[in-house]
């Protein structure tokens, strides 16, 4: 198993550079004891209690980047404090990585109330992921309930599959907007046909149709 070390402590004074060493040599030991592959060892003078931590960030880079399997670590309040410690054990829990501790000597075991908290937090993602699919769907019906014609604007889909559209159809954008549609349910009814767009690049365009327009006007 590919692992990665992660030692911290929450200040900068220099006594806690030796607290530093002793995490990592602990932990390379246990890497030892399981015969992992340390593949990264990340150490860092940060508080527990925030995410912002170019550490923990550059370790979740390696996960992505690495394949990396396992996440070593003195004890779980060296991954976090608080909210900070909830969030990072589900990104990883989401990337499938172990996390063995030094004070277990083996994989985490997490105290009830976590698990709880973490099984509450997957169910809540799921469910958002269902209401922005509903999202989806209702904005694509009421598009093409309003005139919106896919088949129209994806031209030559058939030799481009699997590839997003790039542009976007400011025509579509306008009829849709005028048939009282939000700039959120324009973008996810084009993202719905194809078209790789955003909320944000959507009210840009309207905003560059309007300003255009009035440009237009004759004085």
């Amino acid at each position: 198993m590919k692992a990665i070390i992660y030692a911290r402590v929450s200040t900068k004074k220099e006594a806690q550079e030796t607290s530093l060493e002793r995490q990592k040599e602990e932990l390379l030991q246990l890497a030892g004891l399981y015969s992992m592959e340390v593949i990264k060892v990340v150490q860092e003078k940060a508080s527990g209690y925030t995410i912002e931590r170019e550490g923990i960030l550059e370790v979740l880079d390696t996960i992505k980047e690495e394949s990396a399997d396992v996440l070593l670590i003195q004890d779980e309040t060296r991954l976090g404090r608080g909210n900070a410690k909830i969030a990072l054990m589900h990104c990883l829990n989401k990337e499938g990585i172990k996390v063995y501790t030094h004070s277990h000597n083996g994989e985490l075991q997490l105290s009830d109330a976590d698990s709880m908290v973490l099984d509450i937090i997957g169910i809540v993602e799921e469910y958002q992921r269902k209401i922005h699919n509903l999202k989806i769907k209702r904005g694509m019906k009421r598009a093409v309930e309003n005139g919106f014609r896919p088949e129209r604007n994806l031209k030559n889909q058939h030799l481009n599959s699997g590839r997003e559209k790039k542009e976007v159809p400011i025509e579509e954008i306008v009829r849709l907007r005028k048939n009282e549609l939000t700039f959120a349910e324009i973008a996810a009814t084009l993202r719905g046909f194809g078209y790789d767009v955003s909320k944000a690049t959507v009210h840009r365009r309207y905003a560059e149709y309007e300003k255009d327009q009035h440009l237009d006007i004759p004085k």
